[in-house]
């Protein structure tokens, strides 16, 4: 978890990894959409995103599992419930906590991760930004944009502000779009496989749906400010998707992990289970012995 954390903070924070310089063709239309502002004035702003994705799954992980441990607590008897809370194990964890440490760290550790593979996208492809002709500002008479097919290449071509200019390279994949949809999956799947109560058939499937409808209007959002391709927003849906499903699947295991209460030791099953009975097999010696031992059989005609 530190060591991804610390590569999250590289790419983002750092200039450690150059990003690739993509040309263009003079007057290109894919580029020169109008620039709606700073992220910060987005429908969504990233502030408001990284809140959701990391606020909401811990309040409703966090929840759902003391929820679940007080139905399951409540319905053991009093003798089991002490044992079970007043152990005297060094290293013995509190179910509730154990589950809640398992499932909100892998989520987390997914979610930096799902950030590292985008940037590593972003840097490595340096994918143009809808508007980012806009912010660029090229001389077309000075770079010789008579033919509008010329395509340019340098990075000196630009004389717009370099910060706008260095964030409109780096848009595929989405990131608001991978970090919505894996926040997204993995809840939709917890809620799906962790809660068993009746009555829930409906409403299991309207908050997941829920869920992913947030996702998706994420990125149309990020598509409809002239901020990301639809390739960009459909690729970073396919990392956000394929990351949650491979942790859920490989890592907790559907989470289904112990139960929050557990039962007695396996050492009080084995001393309260009936011995069973396995089959006697005799020793040659003994066979020999009874044989000795066995009356003979006499015949009368």
């Amino acid at each position: 978890m530190a060591g991804t954390v610390m590569l999250a903070y590289y790419f983002e924070y750092t200039d450690t990894f150059n990003v690739h310089v993509q040309g263009f063709f003079c007057y290109e239309t894919a580029y020169t959409k109008p620039y709606l502002g700073p992220e910060d004035t987005s429908a969504i702003p990233p502030a408001l995103l990284y809140a959701v994705v990391t606020g909401v799954p811990t309040l409703l992980i966090t929840v759902t599992e003391t929820v679940l441990f007080l139905i399951q607590y409540t319905s053991k008897d009093l003798d089991s419930r002490e044992k079970t809370i007043m152990t005297g194990d060094c290293c013995y964890l509190n179910p509730l906590v154990r589950r809640n440490f398992r499932f909100l760290g892998v989520y987390m550790f997914g979610l930096f991760t799902t950030d590292i593979f985008v940037n590593a996208g972003q840097v490595v492809t340096g994918n143009l930004a809808p508007h980012f002709l806009t912010l660029c500002k090229p001389n077309y008479t000075a770079l010789g944009c008579q033919q509008a097919l010329r395509y340019i290449s340098h990075q000196e071509a630009c004389t717009g502000n370099e910060n706008d200019i260095l964030r409109a390279r780096k848009t595929f994949p989405s990131k608001e779009a991978a970090l919505s949809v894996y926040a997204a999956v993995y809840m939709a799947m917890y809620i799906t496989f962790t809660v068993k109560a009746k009555g829930t058939r409906l409403a299991k499937p309207v908050m997941s749906l829920g869920l992913m409808c947030l996702a998706f209007l994420t990125g149309i959002n990020r598509v409809a400010e002239y901020r990301n391709h639809w390739s960009d927003v459909i690729a970073g849906f396919i990392i956000g998707v394929a990351i949650a499903t491979f942790l859920v699947v490989c890592v907790v295991h559907n989470f289904k992990g112990k139960q929050l209460l557990n039962e007695d030791p396996p050492q009080d099953h084995l001393s309260s289970n009936p011995m069973v009975s396995s089959p006697r097999v005799e020793s040659p010696l003994e066979k020999y012995i009874a044989s000795q031992l066995k009356p003979n059989h006499v015949h009368f005609n």
